[in-house]
């Protein structure tokens, strides 16, 4: 008796082994939380072979099954197999270098003094009022008895009395240019993100991805009342770690010359469109409570390189702020304007005073590529920000 395997039996084997294998690695997690994605739907002629490991639309010359039939359903979803990398790049970095030097003061009000001389003698010719304040220099004096700086509007000021930090000359967060419209959502990580191998937090623990790392969205899942994101094989993060670039390429209503930016609430997401493509995203800070950005469409209609901006809210004056030399402004709504924060330190999060934040080198290509005219279209998807025009009053950084 001849206990040897022909050739076709043991291709038939090897086939079956690797069809067996794939499919349990593919399915593990998502499969036990009953996730799986839709079956290919297709007569099957039982008489055809086993299509190869590959994404099969729709009815051929082969079974796609096993590891085929998992690999098209995740193409029905955008998740090509093996998964390609993100199509977008960073712009050049010196788009972040800062138009000023920036310096930050004590909260506290502090004098200023109308020469060198003056400050030396400390013969305080007024004196800049208590609140948050960052100011541009263009030149500093380091003597025995303190350093100097020369502010852009020609007072002086003695770092010791000021408590002044030396000093901000860039920004570091970058969003990202594209040269076609990705075929899936992108997202940006905003705090230390957990990754587990399942849509929710009984699922275990996979890895940890630090802020500001790009990834792709391929899935969306509720559990654990809160959004779940797929962003790879077996790989989900939750809503609290990251913000979805949803891509929208049709302009909105009443946007007349195909040339758009969009600004997404909920997302902290900046968005610019021209003739149904995507150029250009990045997150933001826009208004915090009850401080909102007004939802709405609205026109670019004042631009400055650098342009001062100071205020308060409060009755007493409590939350006044003052900030030279704020780069890259585009004022659209009232006091409200796109523009660079070197104060921030991140995004993602709502934080102005209704204005919408960007870093020093996301406002700085905003600025070279928007005109006076163009339009901001504001909106929040939750349906948590008021809409009511009576609401809204004034706005700043």
């Amino acid at each position: 008796m001849n206990n040897r395997l022909s050739s076709n039996q043991l291709y038939g084997l090897l086939l079956l082994s690797l069809t067996l294998g794939l499919t349990l690695l593919l399915n593990r997690p998502v499969a036990a939380q009953g996730n799986q994605p839709p079956q290919v739907e297709q007569a099957l002629d039982p008489n055809l072979p086993l299509c190869a490991p590959d994404a099969y639309p729709s009815a051929g010359d082969c079974l796609p099954l096993g590891p085929s039939q998992r690999i098209t359903a995740m193409a029905q979803r955008g998740i090509v197999y093996p998964l390609l990398p993100i199509q977008a790049y960073k712009p050049d970095i010196s788009y972040q270098l800062a138009p000023a030097t920036y310096l930050k003061v004590s909260n506290d009000a502090i004098p200023m003094y109308a020469s060198l001389d003056a400050a030396i003698a400390r013969s305080a010719s007024q004196y800049l009022k208590a609140g948050r304040k960052y100011l541009s220099i263009v030149q500093r004096v380091e003597r025995d008895d303190g350093i100097y700086y020369n502010l852009e509007n020609g007072l002086w000021l003695e770092a010791g009395e000021a408590r002044a930090s030396c000093c901000i000359r860039s920004g570091r967060f970058q969003g990202l240019l594209f040269r076609h419209n990705p075929r899936n959502s992108l997202g940006w990580i905003v705090d230390v993100g957990q990754v587990r191998s399942g849509p929710g937090r009984t699922f275990p623990k996979r890895s940890e991805l630090p802020p500001e790392t790009v990834v792709q969205i391929y899935d969306h899942q509720e559990a654990d009342n809160t959004t779940w994101y797929m962003i790879g094989l077996n790989q989900w993060v939750e809503r609290r770690y990251i913000r979805e670039l949803q891509i929208r390429p049709t302009p909105p209503e009443g946007v007349t010359n195909g040339r758009w930016i969009e600004v997404n609430l909920y997302e902290q997401t900046l968005a610019v469109y021209e003739d149904g493509r995507i150029l250009f995203a990045t997150l933001i800070a826009s208004g915090i409570a009850p401080m909102y950005t007004r939802p709405g469409l609205f026109q670019i209609y004042e631009k400055y390189e650098q342009a001062p901006m100071s205020g308060s809210f409060e009755a007493d004056g409590s939350d006044y702020y003052y900030f030279q030399d704020v780069p890259y402004t585009m004022y659209f709504d009232d006091a409200r304007a796109l523009h660079g924060a070197y104060w921030r330190t991140m995004y993602g999060y709502p934080q102005s005073h209704g204005c919408v934040n960007l870093s020093i080198g996301d406002a700085h290509w905003l600025f070279d590529w928007a005109k006076v005219g163009d339009w901001v279209y504001v909106w929040d998807p939750s349906g948590q920000t008021p809409t009511d025009p009576d609401y809204y009053k004034g706005g700043g950084p």
